[in-house]
This record gives C-alpha cells, sequence and structure tokens, in this order.
C-alpha cells in the first residue's frame, strides 16, 4: 500500500482545521460470500498524532449514508459530519488521541464500491458489485489498521451502522480492540428495519428513470432517478421522533399566506407538499440524490439486512464469549427505530459473559439521529469523554 501523509492543522476556534482525505490501495479481499473482491480502495482521514507506542488511535465508523470526512474542514470548506464531537479539547480530543475515519467498503466517497472501476470491464461495478455484509466492512478496516502499523486501537466507536461496526470489531478482532463505543445500535437488525430498508430499495427499483434498472456493469451514472430520493425520504422518517416533528413542523403550511388548504394536488397530479414536513422531506430526498450514489444505498442496506450476530438462536451471549474489549453502549429515549430495548439486549447478553460494559440512555428528544445533532454533543461528550480517559 502507498500512502501519502496528509497535512493538517488546528485552527483556535476548536474545529480541527483543514485536512485532505487519503487513499490506501490493496491487492483485495475474499468477502463473506467467498466473492474475491480486488484490486481494493479505502478512503480514510486522520486526526491527532499517534504516540511513540502507537496506543492511541480511535478508529470512528460511520452510519448509512457518512463517509471517511467525520472532523475538520475539507477542501471546499465543509465541516465533518462530526466535526463537533472529533478535534481538539473536543469528546473525542485530538491533543490526546490519533483519530482514524474511513469511508466503509461499499460506499461511494472513495472506497471500493459499486461507482468504483470494474477492472473486468473497465467500467463502474454498478449493480454487479458484490453483495457485502457488515463484517466486511469490518475486515476491510482492520486491513487500514494493520497497514498504519497500529496493531490494538485504543478505541472503535460508532452510532448507527457504525455501532453495529463495533460491536462486528468486538467480536471479530477481540485482540484488536482495548474499548468499544456502540450508539443506537443493535446486535440484529429487527423485522420493521429489514421492512424499512426494502421498501425504500424498491423504490429504487420501481422508477423507471433510475440507472438501477440497467443491471449490466458500465451504466450512464449520470442518469440517476428519483427513486434514491423517495428512499431517502422513507429513512430519514425513522431517524426523527414524533415530539421532533411535532416541534418542529407540526401541522405548518409551506406557503406562510395561505388561509386553508389548496384542495388542488396540482399541474398534472402531482402534488409538490403544502405541509411544511412535506418540503422539508423533498429536501432531504433532493440534496442526497446530489451526494450519494444509489447502487452504494442498495448494497449498504443489504448488508444492514444481513447484519445478525446472534444468529438462528437468537442469543447474543454466545457470541460475545471472547470479547476483550470495554464496552459503552448508549442509546436514546427517543430512538424507535433501534429503541433501548435492542441496546438492553446487547448489554445483558455482555452481562451474562461477565465482560465489561457500561450502558447510558440518553434523554435526547432527537430520535434516532441524536448522536447526529448538535444539541445533544454536550452530553455525548461527558459520557464518552469519561469512558475513553478510563480506558
Amino acid at each position: 500500500m502507498a500512502f501519502e501523509p496528509m497535512k493538517e492543522y488546528a485552527d483556535s476556534d476548536g474545529s480541527y482545521g483543514h485536512v485532505s482525505t487519503q487513499f490506501a490501495d490493496f491487492e483485495g479481499i475474499v468477502l463473506e460470500s467467498g466473492v474475491f473482491l480486488g484490486p481494493l480502495r479505502v478512503a480514510y482521514e486522520t486526526y491527532g498524532t499517534l504516540s511513540p507506542g502507537k496506543d492511541n488511535a480511535v478508529l470512528i465508523l460511520h452510519a448509512l449514508s457518512g463517509d471517511a470526512h467525520a472532523a475538520g474542514l475539507d477542501a471546499d470548506g465543509r465541516a465533518g459530519w462530526w466535526d463537533a464531537m472529533i478535534g481538539p479539547g473536543k469528546g473525542i480530543d485530538t491533543d490526546k488521541y490519533f483519530v482514524i475515519s474511513s469511508n466503509c467498503l461499499g460506499g461511494c466517497k472513495g472506497t471500493t464500491g459499486p461507482p468504483s472501476i470494474c477492472e473486468a470491464t473497465g467500467k463502474p461495478y454498478g449493480r454487479s458489485f458484490p453483495l457485502i455484509t457488515i463484517g466486511d466492512m469490518v475486515n476491510v478496516q482492520a486491513m487500514l489498521v494493520k497497514e498504519l502499523g497500529i496493531e490494538k486501537l485504543h478505541n472503535v466507536i460508532g452510532g448507527s451502522m457504525g455501532g453495529m461496526q463495533a460491536l462486528e470489531w468486538a467480536v471479530r478482532h477481540p485482540d484488536m480492540v482495548r474499548s468499544a463505543v456502540v450508539i443506537a445500535a443493535t446486535g440484529r437488525l429487527s423485522p420493521q428495519g429489514i421492512a424499512f430498508n426494502w421498501v425504500g430499495r424498491n423504490a429504487i427499483y420501481c422508477d423507471p428513470a433510475s440507472a438501477c434498472n440497467d443491471s449490466s456493469p458500465g451504466y450512464d451514472y449520470q442518469r440517476v432517478g428519483k427513486g434514491l430520493a423517495v428512499a431517502r425520504m422513507i429513512g430519514h422518517i425513522t431517524y426523527l421522533s414524533e415530539e421532533t416533528m411535532e416541534a418542529k413542523f407540526g401541522r405548518k403550511l409551506r406557503l406562510k399566506d395561505m388561509n386553508g388548504y389548496s384542495y388542488s394536488l396540482g399541474e398534472n397530479g402531482k402534488e409538490d407538499g403544502e405541509f411544511e414536513v412535506e418540503s422539508y422531506l423533498q429536501h432531504q430526498g433532493s440534496s442526497f440524490m446530489r451526494r450519494f450514489d444509489e447502487d452504494s444505498y442498495i448494497m449498504i442496506t443489504k448488508a444492514i439486512d444481513y447484519f445478525d450476530l446472534a444468529g438462528p438462536d437468537g442469543d447474543l451471549t454466545p457470541v460475545f464469549r471472547n470479547i476483550e474489549a470495554k464496552m459503552l453502549v448508549l442509546s436514546f429515549s427517543s430512538d424507535w427505530l433501534y429503541p433501548t430495548s435492542m441496546s438492553l439486549a446487547i448489554v445483558r447478553a455482555l452481562q451474562a459473559e461477565k465482560k465489561h460494559v457500561s450502558f447510558v440512555e440518553l434523554d435526547l428528544p432527537y430520535g434516532h439521529d441524536s448522536f447526529l445533532v448538535n444539541a445533544g454533543i454536550p452530553m455525548l461528550t461527558r459520557i464518552i469523554r469519561g469512558f475513553l480517559e478510563g480506558v
């Protein structure tokens, strides 16, 4: 693998400053399906300085639509998706820790995924990209960590799909993980979660304008249908709480000068949305279309569907037997996608195996995405900072 150290600095306002994405190249990997995928490229960023003993590394694990840019400012001045948590003096303190954040396998932000060029065809993989698992994502991350010369991580941390990866890290690579923080996650995806993902993918499959309707490798990536936008709207609803939606939108109408309902579906019978909540979802969908790849969405949600550490009998306990890491499990009182009961199932299984585990349910009103909402960061910071310092 070849990589160039990136130049960065921490600016005075607590932001990590300007960062650049690096790339690590590998021959390939045998996936859980038995398929060999290669060559393999991993996009990643680092923040902070690796200690002489290489014992202060923290690995950040992103959720479904995340990427390697977790902190600092990119070339366009865009802040990382967890910039409020990562940086000098922040919850994950870059004055103390060497922080690594990579784009997951199957993603569309630099790591090998459906938009990548297939060596055999010279065209993007598209829907011919092999199906992957959360375990495959973690195994690729382990390759990166080892290539960086790190034998043991101080911590792995992630929310939602990132929390699933944190669990997989503790289970699959117990000798490489000193501690793990699992936020708003589950040990096995529920039927409800599978159902939401299935409906989202079908929004893509049923869209005649979708590039995914061409199953051959190398279809026109400029041709993206609105199915991805609908899939995002469906998913985004599950990330919010009823309390948040009521407070933010209520039943407010989009056009402030309207005295009542329009009683019209608009031109061509396709309504634009009268309510503010509808306008908000339209914005979320259209912006997602501009920044994400629909085939990556399909592959990653399939990987989430496959996630089941418990296996057919539904018992997480045996799978946690070899875990060596100290564990912190966090849930949110308003999260109905991965409710507290799912976090408690993880905690009880760890306790049954007499593992070192701490648990906190955070009383935040923002739903599943509470760990990404800046208003919740102070509470998260206190808990996570204390845990990391105690490892």
